[in-house]
Order: structure tokens, then C-alpha cells, then sequence
């Protein structure tokens, strides 16, 4: 990081993923700023903003903008649930994100023209990145370090093979990447964190919703973790 991780984002797509969070924000303000909801306060010793973005890469880019012009912080967290692409991965259990791509942009717009990027990759912050394996090892559960891809809609059957094929992720949902390519471009520190709600067995859009609340919980427990090693 290039300073001293005081102030934080945590960032969610649904109301549900968030709510976990908004009992422990002392000091809670709230903001209105481009149809979105910024809680402000803080977490243990860090000055933290939480926001619900709603889903999809457009949402999630708006989000990081409306944060970043409202309170700078030294680093974003994107949090929640996701689909789980490795069969390593049950119900429930922990990814943390290495690195993250669009599996619904072709890799030519963004290496061949702008941002003209070496890869369709965005790499996680290391210091995040160590923080999340520092708080790996004394949390209940499997925590799994890997590979997420992002695209504009759940995926059930359809496509699944394709996205494992030319991407060998972890598991998949449909804001981390155009987080982290905003947060890239803006050079602040990004990860994310996200429990599993469905998997290759249980996919989709009902999964999610059936599981969505436990899996919450679950991701809030990761989040927390990190804090604390920051």
C-alpha cells in the first residue's frame, strides 16, 4: 500500500451481503450520493464507509467512484457471496481473490486498445493479499486463495465448462473485476472476500437467494478477520 491503511471501503451487491456489517459501524453516518447509501463510521480502529452497490459491473463501478470521491480511502474490500466454480470449494467456505478478470469481455479491448493492460488480469493488493493469509490461518473454515471471474449474469450450466476452461477460477460473481478495474486505474489498494452461495451442484439465481443470508455471515466473518491484521 502507499500509506497507512486508516480508512477503508467495504463494498457489497446486495442489502443482504451488508447487512452482517451495519450493527458493528460506531459512529454511523449516512450519506446519499448517486442513488446509493454510504454508511460512514468505524470498525474497531479503522474509519470505514460501507455501501450496498447492487449487482452487475456497471453498479459496481459506480459504487468505487462514488466512494473513493467521498472519503479516499486507502483501500477497497469487496465482500459477500459468489458462485463457486472449483469443486474444492463447499458451500459456505471462504475465497479470497489473487487475481480477477471479465469472463465476458473479450481480452482485446483491454490489452490491444484502453487501458491497453499486459493482461486480462487484476491482480489483488499484496498487502491485502497478506493480511487475508495472515487471518487464513486462525479462522474456523476453509479459506481458498485463487482465481475470480466477473460477468453480467449468474452462471447455472450454461457456459460454466467455457469460463473453467479459459480461466481456471475459484469461483465467480459479477462485480469483483470492475471493482478492482476501477480501483486500478485510481491506484487504490483492492481484494475481495466472498462466501460461497452456490455451486456447480446448487447454481444459480435460487440458490442465491435460498443461501444468500448464511453465506453473508460467513464472508462478514472473513472481512472481520482482515481488518484486525491491518
Amino acid at each position: 500500500m502507499q500509506h497507512d491503511p486508516r480508512c477503508g471501503a467495504i463494498l457489497c451487491a446486495a442489502e443482504e451481503e451488508l447487512a452482517p456489517f451495519l450493527p458493528h459501524l460506531a459512529e454511523e453516518q449516512r450519506l446519499s450520493r448517486a442513488m446509493l447509501t454510504l454508511h460512514i463510521g468505524r470498525i474497531g480502529g479503522l474509519r470505514m464507509v460501507l455501501a450496498a452497490t447492487g449487482m452487475c459491473k456497471v453498479n459496481a463501478a459506480l459504487a468505487v467512484q462514488t466512494v473513493l470521491d467521498t472519503i479516499s480511502p486507502d483501500f477497497v474490500l469487496n465482500a459477500g457471496t459468489a458462485g463457486g466454480m472449483s469443486p474444492a470449494l463447499g458451500l459456505f467456505e471462504t475465497a479470497v481473490t489473487t487475481e480477477c478478470a471479465y469472463h465476458d469481455v473479450a481480452e482485446a479491448i483491454l490489452t490491444e486498445s484502453h487501458p491497453h493492460l499486459p493482461s486480462v488480469w487484476f491482480a489483488s493488493d499484496p498487502d491485502l493479499l497478506a493480511a487475508c493469509r495472515r487471518a487464513a490461518e486462525r479462522t474456523p473454515g476453509r479459506v481458498h486463495f485463487g482465481r475470480t471471474v466477473t460477468g453480467d449474469v449468474f452462471i447455472e450450466q450454461d457456459g460454466r465448462e467455457s469460463i473453467i476452461e479459459r480461466f481456471d477460477p475459484v469461483c465467480c460473481d459479477m462485480e469483483t473485476a470492475a471493482a478492482a478495474h476501477f480501483c486500478h486505474a485510481m491506484l487504490v489498494s483492492f481484494n475481495c472476500v466472498r462466501a460461497i452461495s452456490d455451486t456447480e451442484d446448487e447454481a444459480g439465481l435460487g440458490s442465491f437467494e435460498k443461501n444468500v443470508a448464511f453465506a453473508a455471515q460467513k464472508a462478514f466473518d472473513g472481512v472481520c478477520a482482515v481488518l484486525s491484521e491491518l
